[in-house]
C-alpha cells in the first residue's frame, strides 16, 4: 500500500513539473497575442536590470509576465549580455525573441540613402528633415578629423571638412546615435571602394587621392553616364595640363548654393578658391560626394580630341566640342 502511495505521489510531482515546463515554455515561446500587436519603443538604458527590463515589458502589456522573461533571461544566461539602446518590441514578439534581440543589440535603426553628387549641405538638410541628426551638429562632426582611423584621409589638408568622401550608398544608423556614426560606415564604405589597385594607379600617376576625389566631385555635378564621365575627366585633366581655366559651372554653383544647369555670368566673377573660371587648376577642394563611376574616370581619363562639353541637351548626354567656336555655338543651340 505504501508502495502504492509512493507511486501515485511521483506521478503526480512528475505532472506537476511537466506541467510547469509546459506552462513556462508556453510563456516563453508564444507570444502575449496573435491578433493585437501593441508596438513600443523601449529605451534600455545602459546599466538597467534584467528585472527591471521584465517588469517594464509587462507594465506596457508587451509580455504576460515578468516573472517568466526573468526565468528565461537567467536560463538562457542573457543576463548580463543585454544591450542599451532604444528597441521596437511588440506584443506579437515572444520573450525568447525579445531577449534575443536584447542581447544581440537589435536597436531601431534609421535609413540614410546618400545621392551621388550631394554636397555635405544637401546631406544634413536631408538629416535634419528626416529627424536623424541636426543640420548643425551633422556639419560639425564632418569637420573633425579622422585621418588617424582612415589612411586616405593622410592627403586631405587638415583644414578641409569630409566634403567628397562621405561615400553615396545606403546605410542604416542607431535611432539617438550621434553623426560620427554615419561618417565612420560611410568612410569605411569609401576604404573599401578604394582598392588598393585604385591607389596604386593613383600614386603611379602622381597625384594624391584628395586632387582625385576632387575631380570626381565635379565630374559627378557635371556628367550622367560613365562614357561621358570619361572623356569629360580627359578633356579636365588636359585643360589643367595646358594651364587652361576649368571653367567648370558646377564649381560656381557650389559657391552660391545654386542648383542651376548652368552658372549666371556675374557668379562667375566671384572670388572664391572653388571658381574654376576665376582660378585655374584644381579648385579648393570637392564640391560634392562622388560615386564610384566618377572616381573611376577621374583616375581613368579617356583621350579626345576634345576640349570642351556642355551637358544641356536634357537628356544627360554631353555635347563635345573640339574647338571654342563649336563650343559657343552649342551654347547658342541650348542655351537661347
Amino acid at each position: 500500500m505504501k508502495a502504492f502511495k509512493n507511486i501515485i505521489n511521483r506521478k503526480i510531482l512528475v505532472g506537476v513539473i511537466v506541467f510547469f515546463v509546459v506552462f513556462f515554455l508556453l510563456e516563453i515561446y508564444l507570444p502575449k497575442s496573435f491578433k493585437e500587436n501593441n508596438i513600443i519603443y523601449y529605451d534600455l538604458e545602459k546599466g538597467s536590470g534584467y528585472k527591471e527590463v521584465a517588469n517594464d515589458l509587462e507594465k506596457n502589456g508587451i509580455i504576460k509576465s515578468s516573472l517568466s522573461f526573468k526565468f528565461y533571461v537567467l536560463v538562457s544566461r542573457n543576463y548580463s549580455k543585454l544591450q542599451a539602446g532604444n528597441y521596437e518590441v511588440s506584443s506579437s514578439m515572444s520573450i525568447a525573441d525579445i531577449v534575443n534581440k536584447f542581447s544581440l543589440g537589435g536597436i531601431v535603426r534609421n535609413k540614410v540613402v546618400i545621392i551621388e553628387g550631394w554636397d555635405i549641405k544637401d546631406l544634413s538638410e536631408d538629416l535634419d528633415e528626416n529627424h536623424i541628426y541636426s543640420k548643425e551638429s551633422f556639419i560639425l562632426a564632418t569637420k573633425k578629423d579622422f585621418s588617424d582611423t582612415f589612411i586616405f584621409l593622410k592627403d586631405k589638408p587638415k583644414n578641409m571638412s569630409l566634403e567628397g568622401y562621405i561615400f553615396p550608398d545606403t546605410y542604416y544608423v542607431a535611432e539617438n546615435s550621434f553623426p560620427e556614426e554615419l561618417l565612420m560606415i560611410s568612410l569605411e564604405n569609401f576604404d573599401k571602394k578604394l582598392t588598393p589597385e585604385l591607389r596604386q594607379e593613383i600614386s603611379k600617376q602622381k597625384k594624391t587621392i584628395f586632387q582625385i576625389i576632387t575631380m570626381a566631385s565635379m565630374i559627378e555635378k557635371e556628367v550622367v553616364s560613365l562614357e561621358d564621365k570619361k572623356v569629360v575627366s580627359g578633356i579636365l585633366w588636359k585643360r589643367i595640363k595646358e594651364g587652361i581655366p576649368l571653367q567648370v559651372d558646377a564649381t560656381v554653383n557650389y559657391v552660391t548654393g545654386k542648383h542651376d544647369e548652368k552658372a549666371a555670368i556675374n557668379d562667375t566673377e566671384i572670388d572664391s578658391l572653388y571658381n574654376t573660371y576665376k582660378y585655374y587648376g584644381l579648385p579648393k577642394g570637392p564640391i560634392s560626394n562622388p560615386g564610384i563611376e566618377s572616381i573611376l574616370a577621374s583616375i581613368y581619363p579617356e583621350k579626345s580630341d576634345y576640349w570642351y562639353y556642355l551637358s544641356a541637351d536634357g537628356t544627360g548626354n554631353t555635347i563635345f566640342s573640339k574647338t571654342f567656336e563649336e563650343h559657343n555655338a552649342a551654347i547658342a543651340k541650348y542655351f537661347k
